[in-house]
Formats: C-alpha cells, sequence, structure tokens
C-alpha cells in the first residue's frame, strides 16, 4: 500500500480538478488516470467509458507506458476490463501468467506482471473500467483495491455528467457526433489553429448507392453497414481526429494537426480497406461497399463554412470519377 497521505492528496487533487475545471469527457478520463498511475505508482493506467448499450466503447484514455501504440480494441466479457465489466467485480492479478482471464496481445510493447481492474459504477450499472498495470509481481495489495473503490468513487459522477453530454450529442447508430456538432467543433478547431499556426483538413465521406443497400437487404442491414463502416474509420483515424455523421450515409473527419498529403493518405486507407472486403451480415448476406470521399486543407484565411464546402465539392468530383474515390 503507497502511503496514506500521498493517496489523501491525489484523490482530493483529482476531486478538486474533476469539480472546479469545465473538463469535457476526454479531459475528465485523462484526468483519472494520470491519478491513478500517481496514486498507485503503476506503469499503465486505462479508463474504458461505455455508451448506452453497455457493449460499445464511447471514449477512453491511456496514460504511461504504451501510450504511442494503438489500443487494444474493447471487447465486454474478453480479457480482464472486459471479465470486470461482465461481472461488475474488482480484478487484482498478482501474475497475469497464473490467470485465464488475462489475454496477451503482439501489439503490447510494454511489459505486464501485475494488474488491478475496477468496476466504474453509476445508477446500478456498470459504465466503465479502470485498469492499472505494474511489470513487478504482486504490485497490488488488497488496500490498493480499497483506495481504487475511493478513486472510482470520486471519478464516476463528473463522468458521468460528461458521459451523458456526450452521449446526447453522439449519433447512437454509429457512436459519431452527431450532425449539430460539426460546425461549431470546426469552428473552434479553425481558432485553434490559427492560434496555434498549425494546419487543418476535413475529409468528407458519403457511401457509394447505399440507398441499394436498404432497398435489396433492408434497414437493418444498411444500419449495420453504417455501424460497421464507423467502427472501421474510428480504427484508422488519430485518436485526436474527430469523426461526425453529416447525416444519412455521409460523414466527416475534421483532422486537426494535418496537412493535405496526410489526409489524403488516411482517406485512400479508409477507402481501401472498405472496398478489399464485403461486409457480411448475416450467413447469407454480404454487402459489397464502396465509399467516396473529398479532401480540403484549410486556407487558413477560410471560415469553416467554406472548408466544409470545399470538402463536399471534392467529394462530389470522387464521385463524378466513378465512386471509390479519393480526390483532394
Amino acid at each position: 500500500m503507497r502511503s496514506p497521505a500521498h493517496a489523501f492528496d491525489v484523490l482530493l487533487d483529482l476531486t478538486r480538478t474533476l469539480t472546479e475545471q469545465e473538463l469535457g469527457l476526454d479531459e475528465a478520463l485523462g484526468a483519472v488516470t494520470d491519478a491513478a498511475l500517481r496514486l498507485f505508482e503503476g506503469q499503465h493506467a486505462s479508463l474504458r467509458i461505455l455508451d448506452e448499450t453497455g457493449v460499445e466503447l464511447l471514449s477512453g484514455a491511456r496514460r504511461g507506458a504504451g501510450t504511442t501504440e494503438r489500443p487494444i480494441a474493447f471487447q465486454r466479457g474478453q480479457g480482464v476490463a472486459g471479465w470486470v465489466v461482465d461481472h461488475g467485480e474488482t480484478a487484482r492479478l498478482d501474475d497475469v501468467d497464473d490467470d485465464d482471464r488475462f489475454v496477451r496481445y503482439d501489439q503490447q510493447h510494454y511489459a505486464i506482471r501485475s494488474l488491478l481492474a475496477l468496476p466504474l459504477w453509476s445508477a446500478g450499472q456498470v459504465i466503465g473500467c479502470l485498469t492499472i498495470t505494474s511489470e513487478e509481481e504482486g504490485h497490488f495489495d488488497a488496500e490498493d483495491e480499497l483506495v481504487g473503490r475511493l478513486l472510482a468513487n470520486c471519478a464516476v459522477p463528473p463522468i458521468e455528467r460528461t458521459r451523458l453530454q456526450r452521449l446526447a450529442l453522439t449519433d447512437p447508430q454509429t457512436s459519431a457526433w452527431r450532425s449539430g456538432y460539426l460546425m461549431p467543433r470546426l469552428h473552434r478547431e479553425l481558432e485553434a489553429a490559427r492560434i496555434g499556426d498549425y494546419p487543418v483538413s476535413l475529409l468528407l465521406m458519403d457511401l457509394d448507392h447505399f440507398k441499394r443497400v436498404n432497398d435489396t437487404h433492408g434497414h437493418a442491414a444498411g444500419d449495420e453497414v453504417l455501424a460497421r463502416f464507423s467502427e472501421m474509420v474510428r480504427a484508422l483515424v488519430r485518436r485526436e481526429d474527430v469523426f461526425v455523421r453529416r447525416g444519412g450515409e455521409e460523414f466527416v473527419v475534421i483532422m486537426p494537426r494535418c496537412g493535405r498529403e496526410l489526409a489524403l493518405g488516411a482517406a485512400e486507407r479508409i477507402r481501401a480497406t472498405l472496398s478489399a472486403d464485403s461486409i457480411r451480415i448475416t450467413s447469407t448476406i454480404e454487402v459489397d461497399q464502396r465509399v467516396s470521399i473529398g479532401v480540403a486543407e484549410w486556407n487558413r484565411s477560410e471560415e469553416a463554412a467554406a472548408l466544409e464546402a470545399r470538402a463536399d465539392a471534392a467529394m462530389y468530383a470522387a464521385k463524378r470519377a466513378g465512386r471509390d474515390q479519393v480526390v483532394g
């Protein structure tokens, strides 16, 4: 167990940060993971927050070792975090090699020997999981479990408030931001870019012949295509990029600190990944979906609406060029 005085200081600092500052969900999660590293002196901390279904990931934060690597995909019931969410119980592993719940991944390039994972409860439901790891065997003890619960109790009320705010702005079908979020966020990103003197790019994507999916296979199949496409896009863009459903089968990605060439590369990865494989809906239904993407880099003087209009025009140019194209 770490020093009680140290634990008190960390929890007090976290409570002040979460209650006295106007933090968004991602910032609040970052503050909690920072506090967890300080509190338990681990080498990695991650916090996963779920959407209203309790199955899909809404947001997350990571601190410490391994943060430059792509995060491991969360699946309820899989791995220690999935087990904690499923059972609503704390998991403390003195040696991860002795516990069948722990799953090693090839892309996890930092040592894990012991682990503490805590459920976050709100209104009788598990809304997330906080995990802290150490490269030392038996790093966490029973008192750490108790302090971890205190940390979760401090964190849950402000996190739940910001989670509900996020859910109100999030499209439930795709977990992308709703269309009403696009222009206010783009205005803010361009203003920040003016001050910071860095580029911003926009991807505007439209699924090709999407009406045929609904007409041929039904709206449930169409909804599944939208959800799978959205999941794929989020896996292919950066954490700082902003993914918005503009309406229907149209989506936008705001890419701060990203110039035209990098944005074109991201767009091509999205197009090529979708084109490479059909989307299997059921054992008998597969959809061969394609996407047209327009790319525009902010010219350092135009307003948000003008930038969106240029990306929109580029997307329609991709349509005219035969669809399944990137134009920018």
